[in-house]
Order: structure tokens, then sequence, then C-alpha cells
């Protein structure tokens, strides 16, 4: 609608769509949750492998609890491990190769070869599924 000098006046219904435009929802009237943070875990892969190896067998929380802390704790002894293989070596990039020895240095033996062959199955699979 438009006056006489020739400027818009706002009607009752446009007036309302203004007012709807301009009000947002704010967290303290109950617009947004506040999202509750997420904890990274290796618990629902620990139970996966164990329902492979004993189907029949259950785990407690605590016994879960430290099962992530040693697997936590040997990734980081891993990566940190790589990492100097890295610097020694004088180069940028962390490849498969540096990931491969730091396994083959921490990791005892018979686990040490398995862990390897496992790791190399893995890349090989991830590869070939994105080529």
């Amino acid at each position: 609608m438009s006056g006489k000098s020739g400027k818009s006046i706002k009607g009752p219904a446009q007036k309302q769509q203004a007012a709807k435009k301009t009000a947002g929802k704010s967290p303290a009237d109950g617009g947004k949750r506040k999202r509750r943070k997420r904890t990274e875990s290796f618990a629902l892969y620990i139970y996966k492998v164990l329902k492979q190896v004993h189907p029949e067998t259950g785990i407690s929380k605590k016994s879960m609890s430290i099962m992530n802390s040693f697997i936590n704790d040997v990734f980081d002894r891993l990566s940190a491990e790589a990492v100097k293989l890295v610097q020694y070596n004088k180069k940028r990039t962390l490849s498969s190769r540096e990931v491969q020895t730091s396994v083959r240095l921490m990791l005892p033996g018979e686990l040490s070869k398995h862990a390897v062959s496992e790791g190399t199955k893995a890349v090989t699979k991830y590869t070939s599924a994105s080529a």
C-alpha cells in the first residue's frame, strides 16, 4: 500500500510478517539446545573383536575402560615413534612405511608380524576401494 506522499504504508498482515522475520530463536527462550560433547572411544570396536574371538563372553565397563586406555596408549606410542622416524629421515610426510617400521620397533616378535600383515591388508583394501 502506498499513501499520498509516496511512502509505503504497511498493513496489519505485513507488520506481522516483518515481526516474524526478525524474531529469531535465542537459547534463552529454548530455541537451540546445547549439544553434549562427544567422547571418542574404541569400545564399539573392542566389543566387535571380542565377539569375533569369543562370542559367548561379555566385558564389564571397567574392563572396557582399561582396554580403551591400552589402545590409546599403544597408538600414542606408535605415532610418536613414526614421527621420530620422519624427523630422522628429514622428511615432511608420514607414510605407511614409517608406521610399519614403528610397529616393527614397538611390538615384539610374532605380534609385530601379524600387525604388519593386517595393516598391509587394510591399506591395500583402502587403496583399491578409493581407486
